[in-house]
């Protein structure tokens, strides 16, 4: 047999949790067709692979890269870091369907620009698939996203005819490929849509195969109230649930993450639910006063009326201009920023649970961005699981691939076995690590040394040679 492309004496690490083993893996298309000792094969292109990791593509389950897929394809930070699959639209905030003409609400201002969204689902699938971007992307429809499109105003519930209007453009939307819905509940645009707003909705995500996530409506001192909320919600519409970046968020909170580990569990043995973690301690979104706080530095990244502000902490600009923290805010907005407000402690214990997938969530429309954005996946891998010891690497890449694409319902993704897509990704483990900080937000990771995706060889000697990603459209999600 004749191969495109054998990598030959990786150790592999299939993604399954089973213990790394060395082989040869022969791919031929788009597929892997063998995996063994294939010394006697030939192929167009061999790649020698002895001492390093072979992987299956890392898969991002947390992200906002909807417009970055399209204006920037080569997606460099993610394809720097072994991912090869993001899902898109979470937290409420979707390039689609919606017509944006004016300010953009936020934190659908998260995603970029007016000219960053889409009338229709098929119209954004339709520019996907034209820039051909360097990784394969699966979109969620967000909430949010969808209030923008009826409603006139986000400070009430919508209407009933608005709900079906919502109804109809998410089914539109499934039914073109999206896999499912987000919600961004935390968020001012959406904090006033009661359960009954949201379970309408997920009616629908269920009936069509989908699947639900969730920015919960608080991660701070109602943090299990939100919880119950989401499960509840998923149960109503019968899909599986993702609770985005599970994270007990200001200091008065810090410790609550063993009880919402103990909660997840619970419910997972009764409905199929998952969370993600992005691998930090902090987080980043828009700059809003009902985050301001003085327990914990505040970052802003960047300011619309201010951007010059921009890098710099909250407390010192007050100072400058001689006001409280949350009247600089209030000068600063429409604006991000950076919150180090949660406790390492409770990073760690929801990213070492099994039930937990690993979701960037960077924001590349940022100027400055968190350094999740850039560094997250080699972070677990390196700092985590080789200098910390927190899990062992089958499990650190189980996290990032097979169970993000068996909940997602991504086919043939996410494991290496003969049959599966060739998103594959070699990485030498004793230098992986993030490259990235929040001095040096963009900076790429190291280690990670050759990445495939459908096939073809698209990360190379530090270049993109190929864009073989595509839009991934929606199949049941099977348990």
């Amino acid at each position: 047999m004749i191969f495109d492309v054998i990598i030959r004496r990786a150790n592999v690490v299939d993604g399954t949790g089973r213990e790394p083993f060395v082989a040869d893996v022969g791919v031929r298309g788009e597929r892997i067709v063998a995996i063994g000792d294939l010394d006697m094969a030939q192929a167009a292109q061999v790649v020698q692979a002895q001492g390093r990791y072979l992987a299956p593509g890392f898969i991002d389950v947390h992200t906002h890269d909807d417009n970055c897929a399209i204006r920037e394809p080569e997606m460099l930070p993610k394809i720097t870091q072994g991912i090869t699959t993001v899902i898109v639209g979470n937290c409420g905030i979707s390039a689609s369907p919606v017509k944006i003409v004016g300010e953009v609400p936020d934190p659908m201002n998260l995603l970029g620009e007016s000219d960053a969204f889409f009338a229709q689902f098929d119209a954004f699938a339709a520019a996907l698939e034209a820039a051909t971007p360097a990784v394969n992307v699966a979109a969620l429809i967000g909430h949010t996203t969808l209030r923008a499109g009826v409603m006139d105003r986000f400070d009430r519930a919508a209407t009933g005819d608005e709900i079906l209007a919502m109804r109809g453009a998410l089914r539109q939307a499934l039914r073109g490929g999206a896999i499912g819905m987000s919600t961004g509940l935390a968020y001012t645009n959406a904090r006033l849509a009661p359960t009954a707003e949201v379970k309408a909705l997920v009616e629908v995500v269920g009936e069509e195969g989908g699947i639900y996530t969730t920015h919960m409506r608080n991660e701070r001192e109602t943090l299990f109230e939100a919880m119950d909320e989401a499960f509840e919600t998923a149960r109503h519409g019968k899909v599986p649930l993702v609770i985005s970046h599970l994270k007990c968020a200001d200091v008065e909170n810090w410790g609550k993450s063993e009880h919402a580990i103990d909660k997840l569990e619970a419910a997972a043995r009764e409905q199929p639910c998952n969370c993600d973690c992005y691998p930090y301690s902090a987080c980043s979104t828009t700059l809003d006063l009902w985050r301001v706080s003085d327990q914990f530095d505040i970052l802003v990244t960047w300011s619309k009326p201010h951007p010059e502000q921009g890098r710099r902490l909250l407390s010192d600009i007050a100072a400058e201009w001689e006001v409280d923290l949350t009247e600089a805010a209030r000068r600063l907005m429409p604006a991000g920023a950076i919150y180090h407000n949660m406790d390492e402690t409770d990073v760690r214990r929801v990213l070492s649970h099994p039930l937990t997938m690993i979701g960037s969530d960077g924001l590349p429309s940022d100027p400055n961005p968190h350094p999740r954005l850039w560094g997250s996946f080699p972070r677990v891998i390196g700092h985590y699981c080789r200098d910390e010891g927190l899990f062992a690497l089958p499990e650190a890449i189980r996290k990032m691939t097979s169970m993000s694409a068996a909940r997602f319902g991504l086919t043939d993704r996410g494991v290496i076995r003969e049959g599966a897509f060739a998103d594959l990704t070699l990485f030498d483990f004793e230098t992986v690590l993030d490259g990235a900080s929040f001095v040096a937000p963009t900076t790429p990771a190291i280690g990670i040394d050759w990445v495939m995706v459908n096939g073809q060889p698209t990360w190379v000697d530090g270049d993109v040679r190929n864009r073989a990603g595509r839009l991934l459209r929606r199949e049941a999600v099977i348990e």
